[in-house]
């Protein structure tokens, strides 16, 4: 079982219908050379990756942007269209009163597996304490937290509140909350590392934000910023792979992944075998 953990379908074609949407889509995301994709081709898509299910992440900025990207309901009809594929994830905004709420609709009504949060576009520390009812929902109903982490290239952020030292206290104070680090907090990946090491309860994603070469970037990543036995020996239970979908390109991350050295056995880890473990089963 391969699993991408980390793909935004704001540019799916079920849920775009309205071209103003599309373009505030565009325009909230930087993202501008794509066009819609019809299911046709995402299939064909993870075909060609290997992959066997997508976790789909909606984002909820209405405090600063007016409304969601990709909202909550608009994720429950892509996983109804394909179930044996798609996995969906909730996004609420913590500055909004009604957040938990809508959270609990969310893993209860809509059935969704886990939350979503951008703390740089959002605006937020990971131990605000606004963000406290979020978290005692996510325990209750046993759903996992992916955090963005790191650099974000969307507009309006800072990437000041996701370094992931902010996520110490976090990682303390919720043993009991998994929660992932996506795009493995670059540049920060040491501190993320260390992270991993301390926290079972913390994990990471390999959706790096690269420049032109997924290989390379993976390389510089995984094997000379860390070297990449400290993931093949003692990480490999926390590792994830993730893609970030459709800013980078799938195929070529998932081939990536398998050329910078590690054991065919921390590989189905990264694969899946962890992901499942993240989600609280599939």
């Amino acid at each position: 079982m391969f699993i991408d953990v980390h793909v935004h379908p704001a540019f799916f074609e079920p849920i775009n219908g309205d071209g103003a949407r599309e373009q505030m889509r565009h325009d909230a995301l930087d993202i501008h050379k794509n066009g819609v994709a019809p299911l046709e081709h995402i299939f064909n898509q993870m075909a060609c990756a290997g992959l066997d299910k997508l976790c789909l992440l909606p984002q909820d900025y209405t405090a600063r942007l007016g409304c969601a990207v990709v909202e909550n309901e608009e994720i429950r009809r892509l996983v109804d269209l394909a179930p044996e594929r798609f996995i969906g994830f909730a996004s609420v905004d913590p500055m909004d009163k009604d957040a938990p709420d809508k959270l609990e609709d969310a893993f209860t009504r809509l059935k969704l597996r886990g939350l979503k949060l951008h703390p740089g576009r959002q605006r937020f520390r990971p131990d605000d304490a606004r963000l406290e009812p979020l978290y005692e929902v996510c325990e209750r109903y046993d759903r996992p937290v992916l955090f963005h982490a790191g650099l974000s290239w969307e507009p309006d952020t800072l990437s000041e509140y996701a370094h992931p030292l902010l996520f110490e206290p976090l990682a303390e104070s919720h043993p009991r909350l998994r929660f992932c680090l996506g795009h493995f907090g670059w540049p920060w990946v040491r501190e993320t590392a260390m992270l991993l090491l301390k926290y079972p309860n913390v994990y990471a994603d390999t959706a790096c934000l690269y420049f032109d070469s997924a290989l390379e970037f993976y390389a510089q990543t995984f094997t000379r910023d860390i070297p990449v036995t400290w993931i093949d020996r003692s990480l490999r239970h926390q590792v994830m792979f993730g893609s970030d979908n459709p800013r980078f390109e799938q195929i070529r991350m998932a081939d990536a992944i398998g050329r910078i050295g590690l054991r065919d056995s921390t590989l189905s880890l990264i694969r899946g075998e962890n992901a499942a473990v993240f989600l609280g089963g599939l």
